[in-house]
């Protein structure tokens, strides 16, 4: 994801000084598509094979009708125009950094970083086994112009041959594949940004199943299973914010529709029609710490039990949402009118809740951008992200009708406001919701001077005005 943002220090301007043009959205899609996970390229590979550098600059256009839900929300209430996804990676790596402002990494399931598979066989015995290598390397493969060496999510598994998958980097190792061009762009900045990779870890970039199931059972463990995957992280000891709220005694849930058909039938994600939940999404399920014990499982529960507790004004003080895979209005699997459904759903149950409505915030976002092209400044914050920017509105009766934030922001931000709102410190000393608030100048409210910073929220509040 780095690629498309054409990121360079030379390119660097007072207005936009992480020299990102952002120019290459389509010619990635067109030259490696969603990408090679091992695999050679294919014979007759041209520039319009993939058919999706188009998709790339595909765009939603409110003003002609396109989300009118969203936009509602946004008229109504308040919104950010500088909200973005933390990693540039998928679904389940933007999660993660969602619940710990970190990044996930590879271990031996009892805390200690461990080498990923590395061209080696996995599963032995099963219908899952074969040669994996989970080791990323973006570089092009021989005689071909961008067809990455090792990406994706893995080949076969859930019953068939598995193969490929390359989403972990090394990345405090510049000799490893790729990792050097971007440490040595976030080093060459006016303001140089570290990578924030420790030595002998290996990080994920994109999505693999969480350690655990939802029983609290070792899933990584049970990578023979031909109901589950090889490419599965081992249980982690990341801390979370839900390990900082309990230990504050501070009420939280993270609820997961379809959770419950889920937990009856683990085994069947990814392979029943009726089993949508997402999996890769919960950022506690990737946790040691919430995912062996009974009292800390119990913070997963379904959007069943959300709906009944805000018509009870029983909702903790905070709650985690996520639509399953068929309303999450992924491009691929969903689409937007019923995400909106989904969130039309709360809003009104929330208001229809006076007490309720009284108390409560509903931050609506997006997981990632999708791979579409988009316009606006990228900060450099690691060697993980920013990525681009996504849709984001605030719901509350302490919010100005039509208010526009632009102070820059992206997914840890939400723990940034939590932490502020009920007294908490920063999750680790790494982790990036101990960046300060963004410093800007007069003329431009979007770039940080005092970058790496990131926003705590508060600015889409007006509070004094109640």
């Amino acid at each position: 994801m780095w690629q498309p943002f054409d990121c360079n220090p030379a390119n660097a301007t007072r207005r936009n000084p992480s020299g990102c043009k952002g120019d290459l959205f389509p010619w990635v899609e067109t030259t490696v598509g969603a990408g090679s996970n091992g695999n050679a390229q294919p014979a007759g590979f041209s520039d319009t094979s993939t058919k999706e550098g188009s998709t790339a600059m595909g765009f939603y256009n409110v003003l002609a009708g396109d989300a009118p839900y969203l936009k509602s929300l946004a008229d109504n209430y308040a919104m950010s125009d500088n909200f973005h996804q933390s990693v540039m990676g998928g679904t389940g790596a933007n999660h993660v950094m969602l619940g710990t402002g970190d990044a996930i990494w590879f271990s031996d399931g009892n805390g200690n970083p461990a080498v990923p598979p590395h061209n080696e066989l996995m599963a032995a015995g099963s219908p899952n086994a074969g040669i994996v290598d989970e080791i990323e390397n973006p570089n092009p493969q021989a005689g071909t112009n961008n067809w990455y060496t090792q990406d994706g999510y893995g080949n076969g598994s859930y019953g068939s041959a598995s193969s490929g998958g390359g989403t972990y980097s090394k990345c405090a190792d510049t000799t490893e594949p790729g990792v050097a061009a971007v440490t040595n762009y976030l080093s060459s900045l006016r303001r140089p940004i570290g990578s924030n990779c420790e030595s002998g870890h290996y990080y994920l970039l994109n999505n693999y199943n969480p350690g655990y199931y939802g029983d609290g059972r070792n899933a990584y463990a049970d990578i023979t299973n031909p109901n589950e995957t090889v490419f599965t992280i081992p249980p982690s000891p990341l801390r979370n914010i839900g390990d900082a709220l309990s230990e504050k005694n501070i009420s939280w849930a993270y609820y997961g529709d379809q959770w419950s058909t889920y937990l009856a039938n683990p085994d069947g994600n990814y392979v029943t029609a009726d089993n949508t939940y997402c999996n890769i999404c919960n950022p506690f399920q990737y946790s040691t710490s919430i995912m062996t014990s009974a009292s800390g499982r119990a913070h997963n529960q379904d959007t069943t039990a959300l709906y009944a507790a805000i018509q009870n004004g029983t909702l903790p003080a905070v709650s985690y949402v996520k639509p399953d895979g068929w309303l999450d209005g992924h491009p691929s699997s969903s689409k937007l009118n019923l995400f909106e459904g989904f969130v039309k759903k709360i809003v009104h149950g929330v208001k229809a809740n006076p007490k309720l409505w009284k108390s409560t915030a509903i931050v609506v976002t997006f997981d990632e951008g999708g791979g579409y092209y988009d316009s606006g400044y990228i900060q450099p914050l690691d060697y993980f992200g920013d990525g681009t920017r996504i849709p984001t509105i605030v719901v509350s009766p302490y919010t100005r009708a039509g208010h526009v934030s632009h102070t820059y922001a992206d997914h840890v931000s939400i723990l940034k406001f939590i932490e502020a709102n009920w007294g908490l410190k920063p999750l680790t000393s790494r982790s990036r919701d101990n960046f300060p608030n963004p410093v800007t100048r007069e003329g431009n409210p979007y770039v940080p001077l005092n970058s790496p910073a990131l926003g705590d929220l508060m600015d889409l509040f007006s509070f004094g005005d109640r």
